[in-house]
């Protein structure tokens, strides 16, 4: 059983890989480019996540531990359960969240000064506008206002990582109405994170690496094309790129490993013998 999941899992997760570029693309109103393709990633995702699921009840089995709580107690595995109450990440994991979305500043940033109408790291904003011209009216409306939907989307993932990292992310806050002061559904800020931080990270490791070989020639560096003019540009833009997935998939992997163990419902038999999470 161990043997088929340490095989089965990383296939499925490797689907999922291109699910935020689906996001983004749908998110846009940009269209659906192949309907199998969005298929078989929605239905590697959640393959992942049923197969994730049951490889960590196996592993609490295995350990003679309860295999939905994880914990040591005797009775049912099927009774109430008690949720802690909300708290927010530790220190360091903030810190370290924090200084992984840094990683998006260069890559918005550029993206901000096209869409405003500037020039950087050899493209134009006549040719960024004309490289985009096939967008959806969506995606041209925010950039007439100096909104890239790409950016958009990453402030999208911004959100969720400030959610999964203070207590408003386990507990509704008063501007919600009337859901103000329910509980949050464990899995609602959890599926999209770990769904999503595979692939950021993924994509976002591979760009730094083919960019770094690319800087110190070790591969041909791209030639201009599209918006840009510069085979360096393409080279910075990389680069940028990869820090901004990089940055944002571990940022979130590391915000929702916090938000999971802080988040952990315990079986009501074994909660009075389990001290509280420290804040």
């Amino acid at each position: 059983m161990a043997a088929a999941l340490i095989l089965t899992v990383p296939v499925f997760v490797m689907g999922m890989v291109s699910l935020p570029a689906h996001f983004v693309t749908l998110a846009s109103f940009s269209g659906v480019e192949s309907v199998t393709g969005l298929a078989h990633v929605l239905l590697s995702a959640v393959g992942s996540a049923l197969l994730i699921l049951v490889a960590v009840s196996y592993r609490r089995r295995m350990r003679g531990r309860c295999p939905r709580c994880g914990q040591n107690h005797s009775g049912g595995f099927d009774g109430a359960l008690a949720h802690p109450d909300p708290s927010r990440a530790s220190k360091r994991t903030r810190v370290a969240v924090f200084l992984l979305m840094c990683g998006l500043l260069p890559w918005a940033g550029v993206k901000t000064i096209w869409t405003l109408g500037g020039d950087a790291i050899g493209v134009t904003a006549h040719g960024w506008r004309e490289m985009n011209a096939g967008e959806s009216e969506l995606a041209k409306d925010l950039a007439s206002v100096g909104i890239d939907v790409t950016v958009l989307a990453a402030m999208t993932a911004i959100f969720l990582l400030l959610g999964l990292l203070y207590p408003w992310g386990q507990a509704f806050p008063r501007w919600t109405l009337i859901l103000s002061g329910r509980r949050v559904p464990r899995l609602l800020p959890l599926l999209p994170a770990w769904l999503s931080s595979v692939g950021l990270s993924v994509y976002g490791v591979f760009l730094l690496i083919y960019a770094s070989l690319s800087a110190t020639g070790v591969v041909p560096k791209p030639k201009p094309s599209g918006a840009f003019t510069t085979g360096s540009g393409i080279t910075w833009m990389i680069a940028f790129g990869g820090l901004a997935f990089a940055g944002l998939g571990f940022g979130l992997i590391a915000a929702a490993r916090s938000y999971s163990a802080r988040t952990l419902p315990i079986c009501a038999g074994a909660a009075a013998r389990v001290p509280a999470p420290p804040a």
